[in-house]
């Protein structure tokens, strides 16, 4: 992207507005747990609680009815510098239960023991039957004005800012299940708009599993663990899910998405948003256009390879929510464009023969370019986990003026969903009360009581009409900004239980999207069917997934039924004739390197001037540096010390987007596999390289990544078994000409001729 790029221009003027003048951490590296460093003894003077870290903020200080209260966030959080009840009497102990004596039975009057275990038994609440993994940040969303000309949301007004939270998920694992599974991911956006809640609830996938919201609780409960043993745990490798999907066709194009690199994305920063549904937007004269929604990456869309995503699962379950994380904390905010695909809104809902309404079909950008509306920037993480990203409640018919639904019956049925889940995980239905679900708008329902009712409602007439409390509140007109549905005219038909011929085509689209992709990323589908047909039991299973992969390419089938030692089946029906669509593609183009981390490897006695000037260098470029060295604490003495970040016992190369190398890393002292089972018996020699080191430069290149050398490094690379004039290799005479080399190296993800058959 060019520095004149209108899009980057924006970018960086919102990130430097958000930043106020804050870079991030102080040493440029996130990941500090609290916003002082501890003493080594425990703390004994009384004192007022921590502030947040400069990156984490809550919820906006709003009242349960929408009201701004001007309060500051620590107001709403725990106050006082004495440990009390809840019901704030101060506690001289509570380490110990009231007895009678040192030995004695503990008394039943403990009402201290009572209130503390009770409401430790009481912490957990139903987790999301799906989504139930996620991560989340708080951001703005500025508007373009682009789309005023199709909607008169406020919020797409020109430079209109917007207070969201976004929520990133996966959707088949448990709360405690692994990040970088393959799955499909949630991109749930809740714009706090001035006319109230907008719901923006998408996925990384465009296209969905099913045609019909009925058929919903089929497809996840095929996805689940199986129900006799519940495994395997965040993965669709197993009978159950195969077997429904290649009995159901439907669902072909949204497996082979997921076969792709979309199911196993790099980062949540790197992956594209669907609003999956058509929409319909309402002008401020009553015109209606027909409308998908897109979410553009302003770090292009990368993935991880799978060898790299199973390793990560082990070592660092935690990967994309920590990537989000600290990213935020470093000063590189995730930033996303909102974009829109118009259609002019004709009774037959269609758009160059395909069926709008059939969540299963995209249209390709090439027939309908994306517009772009308006820019989310990610810039606070939340302070709670429970409290924000746990209990935001999200639900599909949360909608503002100027956006309407169509009759997509995949849509449909979610409008009924949300709402019961959210009184089953939330206890009743006052969870829009919760400080992350308040509006920025006033509320005036007459909804009363419930549980969890935060409100005090006034007056003695919450019915309409009514003279008692003065007729508040009032019915508004479509002047006053009254959310009124579009008069859409119903067809006369009779009741059947039938979905219309054009939902019939299952294979047609997944070809498109089969043909859109380049040499590399054909392979790694291949290797994702090959692998994901291999793990199930029955063969019929797998003969039929091979029968339905053989209506979508005789070359995709003959190459997964080869990798699992079956005949290719031939076709049962002619395949389509499609033009492929170039924009479906991840590779071709080069993106920013914000946010990267960079593995700087060096000895103990490693050139530390040059890993001073790479470390300091890769934080100018908006990347974060992590030193790895034989042993923690510091490289070296006095002011220009180096901080170790990782060793080469806790680093692994699925953590580093790119490795530089600084010398030849010699053994570290821990170097045998009786301490660390990533290292071979110690080798002998002064010029042998540590073995983790090796495994880790290994990794790196098998996987794609750059890779620099400076000041003796290739003999690090031959101990790796890694070709020094291979792409993607650098080899340089600094430390920070390697670091220029591997960071234009970065700008397409990864080394893609190291895949190429």
């Amino acid at each position: 992207m060019s520095e004149d790029n209108p899009l980057k221009r924006a970018a960086r003027r919102v990130a430097e507005e958000l930043r106020g003048g804050d870079t991030g951490p102080a040493d440029g590296i996130p990941g500090k747990p609290s916003p002082e460093s501890p003493p080594l003894a425990e703390p004994t003077d009384p004192r007022e609680p921590l502030p947040p870290k400069p990156d984490q903020s809550g919820p906006a200080t709003v009242s349960p009815t929408g009201q701004p209260t001007g309060a500051e966030q620590a107001r709403v959080a725990q106050s006082g510098n004495y440990l009390t009840t809840a019901q704030g009497v101060r506690l001289y102990d509570t380490d110990h239960s009231l007895k009678a004596g040192p030995r004695g039975p503990v008394l039943l009057q403990d009402h201290h023991l009572r209130e503390k275990v009770m409401h430790f038994d009481h912490e957990r609440i139903p987790e999301r039957v799906v989504h139930a993994r996620g991560a989340a940040a708080h951001g703005v969303f500025r508007s373009y004005g682009t789309a005023a000309s199709v909607t008169k949301a406020a919020f797409l007004a020109e430079d209109e800012e917007t207070p969201v939270f976004v929520r990133f998920s996966t959707v088949l694992g448990s709360r405690g299940s692994a990040d970088a599974v393959r799955d499909t991911r949630g991109f749930a956006t809740k714009f706090y708009t001035s006319e109230g809640v907008f719901d923006l609830v998408g996925n990384n996938i465009p296209v969905f599993f099913i045609q019909d919201a009925i058929k919903f609780p089929d497809v996840i409960h095929a996805g689940k663990p199986h129900p006799d043993r519940e495994i395997p745990q965040a993965q669709s490798a197993h009978d159950t899910f195969w077997d429904f999907v290649t009995l159901h066709t439907e669902a072909t194009h949204h497996t082979l998405w997921t076969m792709s690199g979309r199911g196993i994305p790099r980062s949540y920063r790197m992956m594209e948003g669907f609003g999956v549904h058509t929409f319909r937007l309402v002008d401020a004269e009553g015109a209606t256009t027909l409308v998908k929604f897109h979410w553009k990456p302003r770090l292009g869309v990368h993935s991880l390879v799978w060898e790299e995503a199973q390793i990560i699962n082990g070592v660092d379950p935690d990967f994309h929510r920590r990537d989000l994380a600290d990213a935020i904390e470093a000063g590189a905010y995730p930033q996303w464009e909102l974009g829109i695909q118009t259609f002019p809104d004709t009774p037959e809902q269609t758009f160059e023969g395909i069926d709008l309404l059939d969540p299963t079909n995209i249209v390709p950008e090439e027939l309908a370019p994306v517009q772009p509306v308006g820019l989310l920037t990610l810039n606070r993480n939340p302070s709670n986990y429970f409290a924000e990203t746990e209990q935001v409640a999200f639900h599909a018919g949360h909608l503002v003026p100027g956006v309407d639904i169509t009759d997509d019956p995949l849509l449909a049925g979610r409008l009924f969903s949300y709402l019961d889940t959210q009184i089953t995980r939330l206890g009743g239905p006052n969870f829009p009360q919760l400080p992350i679900n308040r509006p920025h708008a006033p509320v005036n329902d007459m909804l009363r009581d419930g549980m969890h009712q935060t409100a005090v409602h006034r007056g003695v007439a919450p019915y309409r009409p009514n003279s008692l409390d003065g007729g508040c509140p009032f019915v508004a007109g479509a002047d006053a900004g009254a959310y009124v549905e579009t008069p859409v005219r119903v067809p006369e038909a009779a009741k059947v239980r039938e979905a219309p011929e054009s939902f019939a085509d299952h294979f047609s689209q997944p070809r498109r999207f089969w043909l859109s992709m380049t040499r590399v990323e054909r392979e790694h589908i291949i290797g994702a069917y090959t692998f994901e047909l291999g793990k199930c039991y029955e063969q019929a299973v797998r003969e039929r997934g091979l029968r339905v992969l053989a209506n979508i390419d005789a070359e995709l089938c003959a190459a997964v039924a080869e990798g699992l030692g079956l005949p290719a089946p031939r076709p049962t029906e002619p395949l389509a004739e499609v033009t492929p669509s170039p924009a479906l593609s991840q590779l071709g183009r080069s993106w920013p390197a914000d946010g990267r981390v960079v593995a700087i490897v060096t000895g103990a006695d490693g050139d530390l001037d040059g890993v001073r000037a790479v470390r300091e260098a890769v934080l100018n470029a908006g990347m974060v540096p992590l030193v790895v060295a034989p042993v923690g604490g510091a490289l070296g003495s006095g002011p220009e010390a180096l901080t170790v970040q990782r060793t080469y016992a806790t680093a692994r190369s699925v953590e580093f987007d790119a490795v530089l190398l600084a010398g030849t890393p010699g053994p570290g002292a821990d170097a045998y596999t009786a301490r660390d089972a990533k290292s071979t018996p110690r080798p002998t020699g002064s010029a042998a390289v540590d073995p983790r080191v090796g495994l880790l430069v290994s990794e790196a290149f098998r996987h794609g990544k750059a890779i620099g050398v400076w000041a003796g490094g290739e003999a690090a690379l031959a101990g790796a078994g890694v070709p020094a004039d291979a792409p993607g290799v650098v080899v340089a005479g600094s430390g920070t000409d390697a670091l220029s080399r591997v960071a234009e190296l970065l700008s397409v993800h990864r080394v893609w001729e190291r895949f190429t058959p």
